[in-house]
């Protein structure tokens, strides 16, 4: 499996911010139309005012929230708008809605833009030409696009299609009493929680515009990026007031006066702000007295050490779909009262101090509304210390050094530490609570592996990202050591003359555009780490012009290549086989087409090559018995199991082949299941997290298992090896569907010691997703993880290799006996 992410520090993901009340305004009292309360998608804000005079945002937009679970789509929407005294002659303006709104995420119906502004909307999740009036009109959620003709109250409340309806200012038609009048500078939005209480007045309040797309990507038209100019005295409000003692501020969508704190870092990368922390806390352990202060792409201008007294208002940034969020205070003024102050000091992490259980469980729904317990749980003490100061002393690291400049290290040296150094994910209920981040807050992050250390105490203000949760920020100057522990690429011993060996490779979508030194690197992996195989089964090879989605399927300029970077790097001359895809059909990256391949070295092994009747892509293998050698073959091969079943939908097919070695039929299986993609973080709000994508994987494990059984069936003594990226644990539903609870076959990273059971390390946690499977007859073999990726920042690819070597010669005694189907 191949993570992607985006470049910025802010990710993909859903936010809303709703905004408080500046103005009140009373209106006579008119009958009122009621769209039945919405559970699922609302209107969450509307401006009018963008691009007019005094204005920072240059278009009006309107902003959907959904209060659901659920992703809801949005296909044959649209949104609506009606003046606010709506004539005879008055239409409904229609903009079409397209795609769908993430649980809990946000989606950007841009409008008119006017001549004024300085400050352009985020992308659009759709786009109109209504031009919206700044202080009152009427906006409505519709199930069509065909226009509404309703203009009385009456007609409008009696149409089934209005989903959501919001009237703001002097609003004819709108739900129970309108919401306030906006204007150039100012906004409606909906309530923190969402609610729809019919009631716009109740439900909205007025302030300064925040417009937030699908991608959690936010413009701000209230401030200007935290600039000075704010109060001379404290406000009402101290920063534990404003984190509260649940993950959500009770003063979110507020605007806030006058916070004090001390600056106690700078974040000038990605998202910039800084960092406030109360040096006179409260008694409470859940509420937190750091607090960021987001100045967007605006470069903070504090210093570490001000005292300053700080405006804004609260919002809850998610940074990814499912992600817990960030409390912060957004289109900031500040007043510094005097500067070079001692920072408050740092919460200790370690063993005494983060606690054992992991998060609190809501029936796998939202754990945001849930009071902290940072005494019982470890998610729920980050939280409590969100924004503080805290420090790790002599943190041996993880997870390696990325791309993005963050790392993992343990604050728990001694939590199921792996032999080189990491530490194992070996249970769902083992997440490892040591694990945190390290992301530097100026881009200083030190290049280390897995098992190196950051010597010394390295501080920071605790942070949260939508890959890999809780961090801390520190600068260079507050980072530990950097000690580089001599962590080696391992080398596995040369089969011997006996011995077929067979390994599996992802090599994260290969194609001939690829550079050379990716190319050799992995070729390297092949010869020398892997001691040059009799057969590689390659995961992720990309058709032959790459992501250039221009109907090519073949693979074999790819191929060519790699082979001839394997010869050149001293190993055999490889022969191939694969099926090609159908174009699209088998996901990864749109236009790489990618499957998997077998290589073999033909002086060593043969292939056996027999002709599928149909198009092979598409035609089911099948296993045919042969009554007079006791023996099985395959219908096709290579051949893919059962290609068109709905197991198999936006998804690599396994690839089957028959290889012949001294004399035996081995037949080989290589597997890539479909993605994780899609499921809950493992730190995300909703808890138990929930691991959609593991359903289609069961699936297709079940696939797999049942022309296993037929070949089993055909021949009890037949020698098997299933391998690949299974993109699944060892301890997961679906590979126990696939080695029927290892009755069938036996999954060999159960074999080696606990400390070694892993092939890749994702958010610090060293983890297995690749697999080599045995049937019953292989009972002689040598299996090794070769770990020459996964723990570095310097790698070829994401995941670790892994090679089997079997004596075919000493295999069969043992053969396979189904179990009694159960009444």
């Amino acid at each position: 499996m191949s993570i992607h992410r985006p470049s910025a520090t802010r990710v993909a993901g859903a936010a809303f911010v709703a905004a408080t009340a500046t103005a009140a305004v009373v209106v006579a009292p008119l009958p009122a139309a009621f769209a039945t309360p919405s559970t699922t998608v609302v209107i969450s804000e509307a401006y009018g005012g963008g691009g007019n005079s005094g204005a920072t945002l240059t278009n009006d937009f309107v902003e959907l929230a959904n209060r659901s679970t659920a992703a809801y789509a949005l296909d044959g929407y649209s949104v609506q708008y009606l003046p606010a005294t709506a004539s005879a002659g008055s239409l409904w303006q229609v903009t079409p809605l397209t795609g769908s709104l993430a649980p809990g995420g946000s989606y950007l119906v841009s409008e008119s833009a006017g001549t004024g502004g300085t400050t352009a909307l985020p992308k659009a999740d759709a786009s109109g030409n209504i031009a919206m009036a700044a202080a009152s009109g009427t906006v409505a959620l519709v199930k069509g696009t065909t226009a509404l003709t309703c203009k009385t109250v009456a007609d409008c409340t009696g149409d089934t299609n209005v989903v959501d309806l919001l009237g703001y200012g002097t609003a004819v038609v709108r739900e129970g009493t309108a919401a306030p009048t906006a204007s150039n500078t100012t906004s409606v939005s909906r309530a923190a929680s969402l609610a729809d209480t019919d009631d716009n007045a109740a439900d909205f309040t007025a302030g300064s515009p925040t417009a937030t797309n699908s991608a959690g990507e936010t413009a701000n038209g209230g401030g200007d990026g935290g600039g000075p100019g704010g109060p001379t005295a404290p406000g009402a409000f101290r920063v534990h007031d404003i984190q509260g003692t649940t993950r959500v501020s009770p003063l979110k969508g507020q605007s806030v006066v006058g916070v004090p704190g001390v600056v106690t870092a700078v974040r000038t990368t990605g998202s910039k702000g800084y960092w406030i922390q109360d040096p006179a806390p409260d008694a409470d352990p859940a509420t937190s007295e750091g607090l960021f202060v987001y100045t967007g792409s605006a470069a903070p201008t504090v210093s570490v050490g001000d005292s300053v007294l700080v405006s804004g208002k609260i919002s809850e940034y998610y940074p990814g779909t499912g992600t817990q969020s960030v409390t912060e205070l957004g289109s900031p003024v500040f007043t510094t009262v005097s500067t070079g102050n001692a920072l408050p000091g740092a919460v200790v992490l370690n063993d005494s101090t983060v606690p054992a259980a992991y998060t609190p469980t809501a029936g796998g729904g939202s754990i945001d509304a849930l009071p902290l317990q940072p005494a019982v749980y470890s998610q729920d003490f980050y939280e409590s210390v969100e924004g503080m100061r805290a420090s790790v002393t002599d943190a041996r690291v993880v997870g390696a050094t990325n791309s993005f400049g963050e790392m993992f290290v343990t604050a728990k040296p001694h939590e199921r530490p792996t032999r080189r150094g990491g530490t194992l994910y070996g249970a769902y209920d083992q997440q490892n609570t040591g694990r945190i981040e390290i992301a530097a807050a100026d881009g200083s992050t030190p290049t280390l592996n897995v098992g190196d250390e950051l010597s010394g105490t390295t501080t920071g203000p605790v942070d949260y990202a939508s890959f890999g949760g809780y961090l801390l920020a520190p600068s260079a100057a507050t980072t530990g050591t950097a000690v580089d522990n001599g962590l080696k690429q391992e080398v596995t011993r040369r089969q011997k003359g006996k011995e077929l060996a067979l390994a599996t490779y992802n090599v994260e979508n290969l194609d001939p555009s690829d550079s050379a030194d990716k190319f050799a690197r992995l070729a390297k992996g092949v010869v020398t780490n892997l001691s040059s195989p009799d057969v590689v089964t390659l995961e992720e090879i990309q058709d032959d012009n790459g992501a250039t989605d221009d109907g090519t399927v073949t693979a074999e300029a790819t191929l060519t290549k790699f082979t001839a970077a394997i010869t050149a790097a001293g190993g055999p001359k490889y022969s191939w086989r694969y099926v090609n895809p159908v174009d699209g059909k088998d996901g990864g990256e749109p236009g790489g087409n990618i499957r998997q391949v077998f290589l073999f070295n033909p002086k060593r092994v043969s292939f056996v090559d027999r002709a599928s009747t149909g198009d092979a892509s598409t035609t089911a293998v099948s296993v045919v018995k042969d009554k007079h050698r006791r023996e099985a073959h395959l219908s096709a091969s290579p051949g893919r199991i059962n290609p068109t079943s709905t197991a198999w939908d936006n998804s690599r097919k396994p690839l089957v082949g028959e290889f012949r070695f001294q004399g035996r039929t081995v037949f080989v299986i290589a597997n890539h299941f479909n993605s994780k993609g899609g499921d809950d973080p493992l730190h995300g709000r909703f808890q138990e997290p929930t691991r959609s994508s593991e359903t289609q994987r069961k699936l297709q494990a079940a696939e797999e298992n049942a022309f296993v059984d037929s070949l089993l069936a055909a021949d009890p003594r037949a020698q098997i090896v299933a391998l690949g990226d299974l993109n699944d644990y060892e301890f997961s539903d679906a590979v126990s569907t696939l080695t029927d609870d290892g009755d069938v076959l036996t999954d060999l990273i159960n074999t080696l010691p606990v400390a070694e059971r892993y092939s890749y390390v994702y958010d610090g946690n060293s983890q297995t997703l690749d697999h080599i499977l045995t049937s019953p007859a292989v009972t002689h073999y040598s299996y090794d993880v070769v770990h020459i990726n996964a723990e570095f920042a310097d790698q070829a690819s994401d995941h670790d290799p892994q090679v089997v070597r079997i004596d075919v010669n000493n295999c069969g005694k043992s053969a396979y006996h189904p179990k009694p189907h159960k009444k």
